[in-house]
């Protein structure tokens, strides 16, 4: 049988176990010849490192159409409401070619090294402020309590938002989130569907006033022009800068306290804080991949490819290739660097990596000289069932 044919349908896994677990999957898959079909997904699995990083550096072959293919699609009633509402249209990630260069040069502007070193006392202040509010409550459920609150109030500082509106439009972006990955009853669909337009008229009218600010909200206005695009981009910025920094800024703490042995060593050299936020990005990585949707017919890994086949380009995967990586399944934040994919790599590679490094970064510091005593309050930690900022549940934390 050619590679072409071979399909593995996940050992009878369905979606949702996926989603919780995927590794084992990928173990499976990085040892079959060629690529791997995933009858869950309507895709083939792109697992091994070398793998992952030729589709990221041809995205002539490899369109990013579709990379966030919906699990859901809306009935007609959320899609009613949402017809008339700003944005809408393709966003930096699911664009290519010229498209991709207009949306993502003023990213690269707004999020730039000295944007991001600019926002550090912000970082800091908030961290700091947050970290107080339950310091002497001896515990906290770090997810709710810290992991999304910071990222959050970090890129809405970015955006420029008025402080007041941040948890609001936050909380409409998740359920835009939801709306296309988590199945509903149509009511709460149509509930979803109101927050969102609420929240993309806030930001039109929020961009409206900032053609002149020094912003990220203004270099998207002045770059792009067309109302919905500004919308639909700054809506995506908004979501990405907050989850995918959330979900590392959950799994990072996780992963040092589930081996304590990680979490002392940090303490006593806070030095090797970069070196754990790598080797968790490396480990667990925040957005699982991305799918691709070729534009001829090719061959990957053996594996002939027609033209309009999706591949799902598993960053997560690539993380754990014991051809790159030693131990790939162990967590250490000793390992000896090797890079990783977990950021993408090529022309999409993400423009707010550094963002996510310095709140990661910032953390990790307050949390060692704060709260050495830091460990879990229960080991029983459920990872969110989705393959799009990976992280848990829940955390709960005491010290």
């Amino acid at each position: 049988m050619s590679a072409r044919h071979l399909a593995f349908r996940m050992g009878g896994v369905d979606r949702e176990a996926f989603y919780r677990d995927p590794y084992p999957v990928y173990a499976q898959a990085r040892a079959a010849p060629g690529l791997t079909f995933a009858d869950e997904l309507g895709d083939w699995l792109v697992v091994r490192h070398a793998d992952v990083r030729e589709v990221l550096s041809r995205p002539a072959d490899y369109s990013s159409r579709g990379a966030l293919r919906p699990d859901v699609l809306p009935g007609p009633r959320a899609l009613a409401e949402l017809a008339d509402a700003p944005g809408g249209t393709p966003v930096v990630l699911s664009s290519d070619g010229e498209a991709h260069t207009r949306y993502r040069r003023p990213l690269g502007r707004g999020l730039s090294p000295a944007r991001v070193t600019a926002a550090l006392p912000f970082v800091r202040a908030t961290a700091g402020d947050l970290i107080a509010s339950f310091a002497h409550a001896g515990g906290v459920e770090w997810m709710s309590g810290y992991a999304r609150p910071l990222p959050a109030a970090v890129i809405g500082h970015l955006l420029g938002l008025d402080p007041a509106d941040v948890p609001a439009a936050i909380g409409a972006g998740n359920r835009a989130e939801e709306l296309v990955f988590t199945p509903m009853p149509e009511e709460e669909q149509v509930a979803a569907a109101r927050d969102v337009v609420a929240l993309r008229h806030l930001l039109d009218a929020h961009a409206r006033d900032s053609a002149a600010s020094e912003n990220l909200t203004g270099e998207l206005v002045r770059a792009l022009n067309d109302r919905d695009e500004i919308v639909a981009n700054v809506q995506n910025v908004m979501l990405a800068g907050h989850l995918t920094t959330t979900a590392l800024l959950g799994s990072t703490v996780h992963h040092l306290l589930r081996d304590r042995r990680q979490w002392e060593l940090l303490c006593a050299r806070p030095e090797l804080a970069s070196a754990a936020i790598e080797e968790t990005v490396r480990y667990e990585a925040p957005v699982q991949g991305f799918r691709r949707t070729v534009t001829r017919p090719l061959t990957l890994a053996g594996t002939e490819l027609a033209e309009g086949e999706t591949v799902f380009v598993a960053f997560g995967s690539a993380g754990r290739d014991a051809t790159v990586f030693e131990r790939p399944d162990e967590f250490d934040i000793e390992r000896e660097p090797v890079r990783h994919l977990s950021f993408g790599h090529g022309v999409h590679a993400c423009p707010g990596a550094l963002l996510a490094r310095e709140q990661l970064r910032i953390t990790l510091e307050l949390l060692a000289r704060e709260l050495p005593g830091l460990r879990l309050a229960r080991q029983d930690v459920v990872m969110a069932a989705t393959l799009i900022h990976r992280a848990p549940e829940e955390l709960f934390l005491t010290w």
